[in-house]
């Protein structure tokens, strides 16, 4: 049979079949009277592929095989016939199919550890209606888990013909979910305090301020004495003469003069001990 005799042939099966055909099944309509080869059946079904250019419709190999399906770019008008709802699917639902789909075979503890969560019940339940899915063995581990891979139907839904035309996990990886997109407006940097990298340092820095602080509330005499030049002496601090003057001056104007701002304690031992003489008294009863 010639190509142009065996187009409406194949045309005619592909779309009264409610599943993709293969070659091979596209072969079983002729006898070997009609002399008709699987190279003239690929012939065929590449010019009907040709004669589809331009139309609404086009014809598609998937792993089940070929069928003529909508085209995608006049799906949203041809989608309000059907009054019924596409089905919505979770998240949740989808990441437990790409792992399989990825990973196949695989473990229902293995997706659970990989998606850090439990898988429930209802999405294996869901899956293997689809029949996206299925139990392809059992891995030879204590409770010998199901391995789960996809199938045909999973391959046809998504208009693939092999596992090899799905998108590599580097271009998955590359999408950005616009939920997850956000302003990074980096904060100003503001140091609160220098702090030194070695405590020792700190504690030597502290004491050496407070030595610093003594040293200078000491290094001011009080009024009415002088400073003392020999700081290892046990010496009494001079008494300043002008001070004890302008203190008796004061006590002349008729104020009260204060004997201690004048002759201050010498010694700690002297400012414990009182005086035994009694006001007045020339001398001091030793």
């Amino acid at each position: 049979m010639q190509i142009e005799q065996l187009k409406p042939v194949i045309e005619a099966a592909l779309l009264a079949s409610a599943q993709p055909l293969t070659a091979h099944q596209l072969g079983d309509l002729f006898d070997e009277t009609d002399a008709v080869g699987h190279e003239q059946i690929a012939r065929a079904l590449a010019a009907l592929a040709d004669d589809c250019a331009g139309r609404g419709i086009e014809l598609r190999e998937v792993a089940s095989g070929f069928r003529y399906q909508v085209r995608q770019e006049v799906h949203p008008w041809i989608s309000r016939m059907w009054t019924e709802k596409p089905s919505r699917y979770s998240r949740a639902l989808l990441e437990t199919l790409a792992l399989i789909a990825y990973r196949q075979p695989i473990t229902r503890p293995e997706i659970e550890q990989i998606r850090g969560v439990v898988v429930s019940s209802s999405i294996i339940k869901t899956l293997e209606e689809r029949e996206w899915v299925r139990v392809v063995g059992y891995r030879d581990v204590p409770g010998k888990p199901a391995l789960f891979g996809t199938t045909r139907a999973f391959l046809d839904y998504f208009n693939l013909k092999s596992l090899d035309q799905l998108p590599p996990l580097s271009d998955i990886r590359d999408m950005e979910d616009p939920q997850l997109r956000f302003d990074q407006t980096p904060l100003p940097a503001r140091i609160v305090r220098d702090l030194p990298i070695d405590p020792d340092e700190a504690v030597a820095a502290d004491t050496e301020s407070e030595s610093e602080s003594t040293d200078s509330a000491t290094s001011i005499p009080p009024p009415g004495f002088a400073a003392a030049t020999d700081t290892g002496s046990n010496t009494a601090p001079a008494i300043d003469a002008d001070a004890m003057i302008a203190a008796a001056k004061s006590g002349e104007n008729g104020s009260t003069p204060d004997p201690l701002a004048a002759i201050p304690t010498s010694t700690a031992d002297e400012a414990a001990a009182p005086a035994d003489a009694a006001s007045g008294t020339a001398q001091q009863d030793t």
